[in-house]
């Protein structure tokens, strides 16, 4: 009875070794997730960069407008490539926060699998 009761109770060199894996992949975990994190942040800076930019230019060409026609051709222009611009930067920045989300619980899904085998 004693014999089956220490072939499935772990050793301390098996909870040590277990212990320092889940501490891997938590650490590996972390890093993904604040280097992705960095990079979301980056990529929004450059887009808003590129926005107020877009936003200038437009400013000046309604500046040079010679007509309210032409001031409502830009306007609508802007508004479209504007909206454009948003769409595709929510459509990769949530790929961005989908991608840093998987690659992150990868070593922990990974350390929680060896686990229950």
């Amino acid at each position: 009875r004693g014999a089956a009761m220490t072939a499935t109770t772990p050793t301390f060199d098996e909870f040590q070794k277990f212990s320092k894996e889940q501490l891997e992949a938590f650490t590996a975990a972390s890093t993904t997730l604040s280097k992705g994190l960095q990079d979301i942040a980056t990529e929004s800076t450059d887009y808003s960069k590129k926005a107020f930019a877009a936003s200038t230019a437009m400013f000046e060409k309604l500046l040079g407008a010679r007509s309210v026609e032409s001031a409502v051709q830009i306007q609508t222009e802007f508004a479209k490539q504007a909206y454009e611009g948003f769409v595709a930067q929510a459509t990769k920045v949530s790929e961005l926060y989908t991608r840093v989300a998987s690659d992150a619980l990868k070593p922990v899904t990974t350390a929680y699998a060896s686990v229950q085998k």
